[in-house]
């Protein structure tokens, strides 16, 4: 294990206050990795000069993949949903999964319905498990105990995030914040997934079992439903790592992205906050950087376990600096830093890294309201399989203003009733608008702010 002692009184109190609240050695060990990087000035930043766009994708429609040979692979896979975000952007108090999508039915619930269809179709056992965080995990298992049947093979239907302490910009120590300690504390980005699955003894548990094949994907996403076709590529390719990716369009032009490391060839990923703000422009250019990043992850089990038993829970992978105030909702808080990671950003360490371009329907995150509108509305029906599929060519465009329609009570107080939207290329809403009858959306609509809050209209064009 990596050296935790430190020599900076920052780290110091940082890691006494980690192991007063409990953090074990492992999330201590790169928790300080990462402090170290932050206070000798890295910024994580990538150069548009020091990477070439990716150009060249396997797509996965023109794989022949063997049946047998994919359901083998199902088989031998395991899923893990990252859980631990609270969808506080919406005004969400607790997990974004509890967020009712169809039907009463919440995104959690889909995910369930989802894995259980596979399981009985494919006849396989497929666990399903979530990283949750200290603010997901009660009421995540709170709700996931009306599925008795979720638990597979003995393993736990959970594993936790750690939690690290938000550090000062100014001084850059531990803050405090007396009004609401849990503020003083956040995760360390989703890239923690990999070391918390070797602390947590999952991993072994996992090849124990004989498991070989993970897939990892955000909880909010639910187009990430089990595919035996991916499990069946990702197989045959002999891999230890591939990420799904999709054509980016102009509505993707925020999310990360894969690039060709200019110095070594290798496959790298790229955020928003590691991109030079001179340079944002190359990065939002979707003609340029033509895929965008799912966060659909497939590992190869055994190699990351050979992996982590090389490097420690250090797996390398690149710093994110996120400055934000320590109280979110309050501007003149004092600034903090978050030091995070994307476990997106784990194809760099894994050499024979690989790419595969999907179906727009494999990214279906609920990311704002607008998504929500558009996941709720006829462009969507809700599939045996438990995946929201469509139709229709290209979905339509959905743009809320959020001065009245930002948060969920703010949406379901207007949104009484869903538009049907199969007809409409966009939907366009500014100023604050009633919908509590049926409405028809067709082509391109915009309502406009009239100072007033008013009922729309039920044909709209």
């Amino acid at each position: 294990m990596n050296d935790t002692r430190p020599t900076e009184p920052g780290l110091a109190q940082a890691l006494e206050k980690m192991r007063a609240a409990g953090a074990d050695d492992a999330a201590r060990t790169v928790f300080a990795h990462y402090y170290r990087l932050a206070a000798t000035g890295e910024t994580g930043l990538i150069p548009e000069e020091t990477i070439s766009p990716l150009t060249d994708v396997e797509r996965l429609a023109d794989v022949d993949v063997d049946e047998t040979q994919a359901h083998d692979a199902l088989a031998q896979t395991v899923m893990i949903k990252l859980n631990g975000g609270l969808g506080t952007s919406m005004g969400l108090d607790r997990a974004k999964t509890l967020l009712p999508v169809r039907d009463g039915q919440t995104v959690l619930d889909l995910i369930v319905a989802q894995v259980r269809h596979a399981r009985e179709r494919y006849d396989v056992r497929l666990p399903l498990l979530f990283m949750n965080s200290f603010r997901t995990r009660a009421d995540t298992l709170t709700h996931l105990e009306r599925y008795p049947d979720l638990a597979a093979d003995g393993l736990p239907v959970d594993f936790l995030q750690s939690a690290e302490p938000k550090i000062r910009v100014d001084g850059l120590v531990p803050v405090t914040w007396p009004a609401d300690p849990t503020l003083e504390w956040c995760p360390p980005g989703h890239g923690e997934v990999y070391t918390r699955l070797a602390s947590s003894g999952v991993l072994d548990a996992l090849l124990e079992r004989g498991y070989r094949y993970l897939t990892i994907a955000n909880g909010d996403n639910l187009g990430a439903a089990p595919d035996p076709r991916l499990a069946g590529w990702f197989a045959a390719t002999d891999a230890p790592y591939a990420a799904e990716v999709c054509l980016r369009t102009a509505n993707d032009r925020k999310g990360g992205h894969l690039a060709v490391r200019r110095s070594d060839g290798q496959l790298i990923l790229r955020d928003t906050a590691q991109t030079p703000a001179d340079q944002m422009h190359y990065f939002t250019d979707e003609h340029r950087h033509r895929y965008f990043h799912c966060n659909n992850l497939w590992l190869d089990l055994q190699r990351l376990h050979d992996r982590l038993s090389q490097s420690g829970p250090v797996l390398g992978l690149p710093l994110i600096r996120n400055e934000k105030t320590v109280d979110p909702t309050d501007p003149t808080s004092p600034r903090t830093l978050q030091l995070e990671t994307a476990m997106g950003a784990a194809i760099e360490v894994f050499p024979g890294a690989r790419a595969i371009a999907v179906e727009r329907g494999r990214f279906l995150p609920v990311k704002t309201t607008n998504e929500l509108m558009l996941l709720r509305s006829d462009v969507f029906t809700l599939a045996e399989d438990a995946r929201l599929v469509t139709d229709l060519p290209k979905l339509p465009g959905i743009h809320l203003d959020p001065r009245h329609y930002k948060t969920i009570n703010q949406f379901d107080e207007r949104v009484q009733i869903v538009p049907s939207l199969r007809d409409a290329r966009s939907l366009r809403v500014r100023g604050d608008w009633t919908f509590s009858h049926p409405v028809h959306v067709t082509g391109d609509a915009t309502l406009e702010d009239n100072g007033q809050q008013q009922s729309v209209p039920p044909d709209l064009h």
